[in-house]
């Protein structure tokens, strides 16, 4: 067993399958005797809504990684050099590249069955955008491995057509004021991706207790319907060993009749016997003494 194999095929799976999927490799490594794999396996974190529609788009529309990853290239580069027209028109295919896969990964997860929510569509945009951004989050992305969103907070700011004319002075440092500020939006963004995967996960367990309630009010039904035919069937039995008993009945008394007539009949051969012997003593005495 081969733990990328096993890793790229449970970030595969829909995310109410996973958890699943992961402890069952796990147990299997286990078994096998490697312990280590087994452990490493079941350190696998469930991956939120929008990672795992991330995940889809880079596994069912591998043509479309590499022309984001040069797109992201092609923009860092273009704020690095601060030149303006070079912006503008990665900034335009930007949005439009973002927008198309956003879809993109909205449509491959209706059509594996798990249509994400619009809070979810939101975290994909956004892990594109930190795609662009950030060439550590295009490997993250690129791989298909994503657990959670990843954060556009390090994307690139709006271009404007000033800042695009002309090259930025160099800033100051921020103001503590505005760092605490940064680092309480900071704060209230992790918090609430926080919030979102712990939401995603409820409703993954909900939906998997829903299909484990409708899978046994199936069984149950079976089993009623089982029951029922076996309820029948005893009672056919029944009647049928009712029957049985009378006729052993009636045979038994037939019987006993039979035996009773036969010992009547018995008697009458053994009495006719006796007469007929009698009777042949007479008919010789008579002959003897007629002579």
């Amino acid at each position: 067993m081969d733990f990328d194999a096993v890793a790229d095929e449970l970030y595969g799976l829909r995310p109410d399958h996973f958890t699943t999927a992961r402890d069952t490799h796990a147990a299997a490594a286990r078994k096998a005797g490697d312990r280590a794999l087994a452990e490493k396996i079941g350190k696998l974190r469930r991956p939120s809504l929008s990672a795992w529609a991330s995940n889809l788009l880079v596994r069912e529309q591998p043509d479309q990684v590499e022309p984001l990853l040069r797109l992201g290239e092609g923009l860092r580069q273009a704020h690095h050099d601060l030149d303006g027209g070079q912006l503008r028109e990665l900034s335009r295919q930007q949005r439009v590249l973002i927008s198309a896969l956003s879809r993109q990964a909205g449509q491959l997860a209706a059509q594996a069955g798990r249509p994400i929510t619009p809070d979810a569509q939101r975290e994909v945009e956004s892990t594109l955008q930190a795609v662009l951004a950030d060439p550590d989050a295009a490997r993250q992305w690129a791989a298909g491995r994503l657990v959670k969103p990843l954060d556009a907070a390090v994307g690139f700011p709006a271009v404007a057509q000033d800042a695009v004319r002309r090259a930025p002075a160099v800033s100051a440092a921020p103001p503590p004021a505005a760092r605490r500020e940064r680092a309480a939006d900071e704060t209230r963004r992790e918090r609430l991706a926080k919030a979102r995967e712990e939401a995603e996960s409820a409703e993954a367990e909900l939906r998997a207790a829903e299909e484990e309630a409708t899978a046994a009010a199936h069984g149950a039904e079976d089993a009623k319907k089982q029951a029922d035919q076996l309820r029948q069937r005893v009672s056919s039995l029944a009647e049928e060993l009712e029957r049985a008993e009378e006729e052993h009945r009636q045979a038994v008394t037939a019987e006993r009749q039979a035996r009773e007539r036969a010992r009547f009949v018995d008697r009458r051969v053994t009495e006719a016997r006796r007469r007929v012997k009698a009777a042949a003593a007479r008919v010789e005495r008579l002959t003897t003494a007629s002579h």
